[in-house]
């Protein structure tokens, strides 16, 4: 009798033991969902509207910044690398890794409905979040308003000695280039590049920034850069002074528009996690993170709608190039080889 009370005893402990594990498991948060992203902008940047995606989709994001030789890593890892996303600053970068044969298609409605056409690459493998223009900067006191009007106003011999750029080589000066080839051809943009070095006040050199500084400090009159950094000039208290001694030009206002460039994204071909990859598309796309994304950078929404913040709203609306990005991702290569044969950073 004793025997038989202490083994239903123990057949009673252990019932109550699995249905505690049991409950504890069943109550047990499931994991919450990852997603790994190589980003060639800094994590700071981009830090808000990745807070608010996490806190709103339950997915846990891990950036990695990777300021150079992403193409060459992704290539490196192939099917095996964590990179769920790639978040770039240019179109010719997308175009490479897509190239490489390294995205697959987001194919979403929702980011259909809410990027234009010409912000989206080949069957989505690349989407446009944010576009920045390619502006021409000029000093107030030595340029009048609408003595430049246009890119190719720039080979006017009245600019001789009078205009500075970065590199002919950089993505954003290559990207422009581009542009010209698929507005007016080849020969047409080889001939525009050897009228602007014709005019240049010194060997191409720096940033975007030191365009600005040249162009306040007198050493030209005229420059070419993004408007974005003439935005990050104005907002810090070093470099105000100097940044509000010159102005900015939209140029071809008349005619295609100025030639805009995009920060963008597409999910890799090796993405574990491509429904949260898609997820995260899909919020960049919408209005709260393109108002967050563009005034977090000082750049434009690309989403119809979105009311555009801060210092850049003061510049007022302008008319941009509507060519497919696309197609003038795919004359960066001619383009480079203009470079080339104009010699022009030599």
């Amino acid at each position: 009798m004793l025997s038989r009370f202490i083994n239903n005893a123990f057949q009673l402990i252990g019932l109550l033991v699995f249905s505690s594990l049991a409950l504890t498991v069943a109550r047990a948060p499931a994991a919450a969902e990852e997603l790994n992203v190589y980003s060639s902008r800094q994590e700071f940047l981009s830090r808000p509207f990745i807070e608010r995606f996490e806190k709103e989709a339950g997915v846990k994001v891990n950036i990695v910044f990777i300021q150079r030789g992403m193409l060459e890593r992704l290539k490196a890892e192939g099917a095996n690398s964590k990179a769920d996303v790639v978040m770039t600053v240019d179109i010719a970068q997308l175009t490479a890794i897509a190239e490489a044969d390294l995205l697959r298609p987001t194919k979403s409605p929702t980011v259909a409905a809410n990027v234009p056409a010409q912000y989206r690459g080949t069957d989505d493998l690349w989407i446009g979040l944010t576009t920045r223009a390619r502006v021409i900067y000029t000093a107030k006191d030595r340029v009048k308003p609408g003595e430049i009007a246009t890119y190719e106003g720039l080979v006017d011999p009245k600019w001789k000695g009078r205009i500075c750029t970065r590199s002919g080589y950089h993505d954003y000066n290559v990207s422009l280039l581009a542009s010209i080839v698929a507005h007016r051809g080849e020969a047409a943009a080889a001939t525009w590049l050897a009228g602007l070095k014709a005019n240049l006040a010194r060997k191409p050199q720096g940033g975007d920034r030191d365009q600005i500084l040249a162009v306040a400090q007198g050493i030209c009159d005229v420059a070419l850069g993004n408007t974005y950094y003439y935005a990050l000039m104005t907002k810090d208290e070093k470099t105000r002074a100097l940044a509000e001694k010159v102005a900015l030009v939209f140029p071809n206002q008349g005619d295609r528009g100025t030639h805009v460039n995009i920060s963008g994204i597409a999910i890799t071909k090796a993405a574990k996690n491509e429904a949260s990859a898609r997820k995260f598309v899909e919020y960049l796309s919408g209005d709260e993170a393109q108002a967050l994304y563009a005034e977090q950078n000082n750049e434009y929404p690309v989403k119809p709608g979105v009311a555009i913040a801060g210092v850049v709203a003061s510049w007022g609306a302008f008319k941009a190039d509507a060519k497919n990005l696309g197609e003038i991702a795919r004359l960066v290569g001619p383009a480079v080889k203009i470079v080339d044969r104009v010699r022009y950073d030599e």
